[in-house]
């Protein structure tokens, strides 16, 4: 039974991280991952939502942890499920969906 409709933050930006070469951009990640998600997880709701890290919104919340993905110099994109850092630069789909089916998701 689905417990909650999880959020999921994808912390990135327009330039590709310099170590990241070959990698799709930070967007696409997105885009790629909404659509995954979407295909495994058939009506059940989740909130996905993409962070600019170079130009974050106002929230409070939003803007503390793109100024860490800054300052720590950490693979972009990041991906966060419920806060908790599940991908970075590469996330891996598998690592997403086990994370996704803790939270009582079923494909």
């Amino acid at each position: 039974m689905l417990q909650k409709c999880v959020n999921i933050m994808v912390y990135g930006a327009e330039q590709l991280c310099p170590s990241c070469i070959n990698l799709p951009s930070s967007k696409e990640t997105f885009e790629w991952l909404e659509a995954a998600v979407s295909r495994k997880f058939p009506n059940q709701d989740f909130h996905i939502e993409y962070v600019d890290i170079y130009n974050p919104p106002e929230d409070e919340q939003r803007k503390e942890f793109a100024q860490k993905v800054v300052d720590e110099d950490m693979f972009y994109p990041v991906v966060l499920i419920e806060d908790e850092i599940v991908g970075e630069g590469n996330p891996r789909l598998k690592t997403i969906f086990a994370t996704m089916e803790k939270y009582g998701y079923q494909s």
